[in-house]
């Protein structure tokens, strides 16, 4: 590492593409080499003209220290970006949030004395809000993006709030980085667009000079990003966290959602046509699943280790940008929540509902990651902000649901009316009025810290390629090719090829093979050349607890099947479908070219649940069509009809049919395999074949990085 920060001489061999102008240095950070280019560009300075030396590295207490306050240049830029969006958050704006609670099956207490985790059948009242990250309130529930995963808990010690995303790591090492990552998936500030999408130039042209973004690049690209359901996806608490215990002593903690339902997500072309068919679509299934008593679920876990086995991992863990692999450190659950509550105003309680991870409670504190230390400031600067008032934690959905008391006071929005003449501490007036607690209250763990305060990030930190070589060589095969695809999908939308050069680069690092479908993808006819990486890339052990696929449960519930009828169609057929779905904890909706009632071929009527036109098959795990043939006749004259049907083969998803249906799919000119059933005798196969997707379809009927 170039811990000097003085510009050397270009080496633009190792730096092509990067930038487009020749007049250019380059700079060390984290022992990563930056192109930038010099002559007539402006100084960075503070807003009162200060000249600012490094943007890259908060002031820390020495290397891998805690984050300083006296970091004046860090507070600035992150107050200004806090303050940037009013009353909206500037992230994670659009959300879905539930009540329900959290319930202690196995005590830390050798580990902690939070009572949360102590307390064995407790069950604690808590708040969950789900979000994405890039788009605005208005946006659509399905781009590719990251999720984020915020629990409140209303201990009986206070709140605690755990602030994480469904995606176990971030995309930048230090907070100082945050306003321009954001910035820079943000829609263009010349143009006002894209929205909730990172296709753009801005966002790559960020990635492709910040390497330590790769691995994270990895799972965005992934399909963890479509997600089929929010009750579908994990949640991550991302950083390292102490427990401390009666006596003082701290372990390391990771906190771990793992959904009930299993990991299940959604084909890019089928997320698009979701949007276009329901923007509201995550929104809607989180709230028909709580409405109809089908309760969200996930289980917590911890990977818990010591200072001593963290010294052992070939990684730092106070890395944002890196995880523990479940190989390395298993996961141990410890309890469960449940959301069983929709909320009774979305404005008061899911709008309002302000997280901020500083919100902890006795037996929990903070680790170094330097990432952490700048949320800790952060979060409660915009709620300030976005919020209008000190006095938030006031508002229902906020207040702590234990007793709580101190001398603050007044303010903006100020609901209390606390009594008496005194409101400071310590006083001889009011022997009733709230002290400071010395053996119950919080402490930080006690750690000695020693070497020189600068801005220098750690040397353990210049790994930005093993994990995410690890996490794409750890997925299939059908997962990878979707990466690849995805990447080729993202950099196709740049105006500037410089950008995808650097991008290609920097994929030769993590598999040479992804770096050529992506190249391949991009009509490009030469491999960029490699970036010069800090540290030679390690080959780490797989990981196959990283892919999703395998995270799959063999389960049809929280699913929804659509059958696709008409007058005339078979209503025994009908029926043994439906109570066959619905055994297996699956929903169902009946489809129908016209909305109402249809006369089935034995006379009766059976109500429909959706308008054809209304109610595509990108809407369902699964489908059946059951039609009589003339109505399959008359329907293949119709563009929703031949779109239901070829979306739901096209979306690898199994197909039951019955002689109607059969019809239907020969004028869609689709040609049956193995994941279309005749219901008449292979119906529990088609039940089998609902509960995942028909992987072998893929590679005959799209083309694939």
């Amino acid at each position: 590492m170039n811990k000097s920060k003085k510009p050397v001489t270009s080496d633009k061999g190792n730096n092509e593409g990067f930038h487009p102008k020749e007049a250019t240095v380059t700079v060390g950070n984290g022992g990563e080499w930056h192109q930038i280019a010099t002559g007539d560009q402006p100084v960075l300075t503070t807003n009162q003209g200060l000249p600012i030396s490094d943007n890259q590295n908060s002031l820390r207490a020495n290397p891998k220290g805690p984050t300083l306050l006296e970091d004046f240049i860090l507070r600035e830029k992150i107050t200004h970006f806090d303050h940037e969006r009013i009353p909206e958050r500037i992230v994670h704006a659009r959300g879905t949030g539930a009540h329900g609670f959290f319930e202690l099956t196995h005590s830390l207490e050798k580990y902690t004395t939070a009572k949360v985790l102590t307390e064995e059948g407790l069950q604690t009242p808590l708040f969950t809000r789900i979000s994405t990250v890039a788009g605005g309130s208005g946006s659509s529930d399905t781009p590719r993006d990251v999720r984020g995963f915020a629990v409140k808990f209303y201990t009986k010690e206070g709140n605690w709030d755990l602030v994480g995303n469904n995606i176990p790591v971030f995309f930048i090492q230090d907070a100082i980085k945050f306003p321009d990552l954001i910035h820079a998936v943000k829609m263009e500030p010349d143009r006002g667009f894209p929205q909730a999408a990172s296709a753009h130039d801005t966002f790559w042209d960020f990635i492709s000079l910040t390497p330590e973004s790769m691995h994270m690049v990895m799972w965005v690209m992934s399909d963890r990003t479509l997600p089929r359901s929010l009750r579908m996806i994990e949640g991550f608490g991302i950083h390292s966290f102490r427990l401390v215990n009666a006596a003082g002593e701290s372990t390391f903690v990771k906190f771990h959602w793992r959904p009930k339902l299993g990991l299940q997500s959604t084909l890019w072309d089928e997320a698009v046509k979701i949007a276009g068919a329901d923007p509201d679509f995550h929104r809607r299934d989180m709230f028909e699943a709580i409405t109809t008593g089908c309760f969200p679920e996930w289980d917590l876990a911890v990977q818990l280790f010591s200072q001593e086995e963290a010294d052992t991992f070939p990684f730092d863990h106070l890395d944002a940008t890196k995880l523990i692999p479940e190989e390395l450190v298993p996961l141990q659950v410890i309890g469960r929540m449940v959301l069983n509550r929709w909320p009774d105003n979305f404005f008061a309680e899911t709008e309002q509902v302000a997280f901020c991870p500083s919100h902890v409670v006795p037996g929990i504190d903070f680790s170094n990651d330097p990432l952490l230390q700048g949320r800790l400031f952060s979060y409660l600067d915009t709620q300030l902000s976005r919020l209008g008032s000190p006095n938030f934690h006031q508002i229902p959905v906020n207040a702590p649901q234990c007793p709580f008391a101190n001398h603050q006071r007044d303010g903006h929005m100020q609901m209390a009316q606390p009594t008496g003449r005194v409101a400071y501490e310590p006083n001889s007036l009011a022997i009733d009025s709230p002290h400071e607690q010395p053996v119950t209250g919080f402490y930080s763990t006690l750690i000695a810290e020693s070497g020189a305060k600068g801005r220098i990030r750690a040397e353990s930190f210049a790994d930005h390629y093993s994990q995410a070589r690890q996490f794409y060589c750890s997925q299939s095969s059908y997962e990878q090719a979707h990466l690849a695809s995805a990447l080729v999908f993202e950099l196709s939308k740049l105006e500037h090829p410089h950008i995808r050069a650097a991008m290609v680069g920097h994929l030769r690092h993590i598999e040479e093979k992804l770096a050529q479908r992506v190249a391949f993808g991009l009509g490009m006819d030469d491999l960029p050349q490699v970036p010069t990486a800090a540290v030679a890339v390690q080959d780490l052990a797989l990981s196959p607890a990283l892919q999703l696929i395998g995270k799959m449960k063999d389960t049809l519930e929280g699913r929804m099947i659509g059958i696709l009828l008409s007058d005339g169609s078979d209503a025994a057929s009908i029926d043994e479908v439906k109570k066959a779905v619905l055994a297996e904890g699956a929903k169902v909706k009946l489809i129908a070219a016209k909305i109402g009632d249809v006369k089935l071929a034995d006379g009766s009527m059976i109500k429909i649940d959706g308008q054809l036109a209304g109610t595509p098959s990108v809407l369902f795990d699964a489908v059946v069509i059951l039609l009589s043939d003339e109505a399959a006749e008359s329907l293949g004259n119709e563009a929703a009809a031949i779109d239901f049907v070829r979306d739901a083969f096209g979306h690898l998803k199994a197909i039951g049919i019955d002689n109607g249906g059969e019809l239907l799919l020969k004028t869609a000119g689709i040609t049956q395999d193995d994941g279309v059933f005749a219901v008449s005798n292979s119906l529990e196969h088609f039940i089998a074949a609902s509960k995942t997707r028909q992987w072998e379809r893929e590679a005959k009927i799209r083309t694939l990085a």
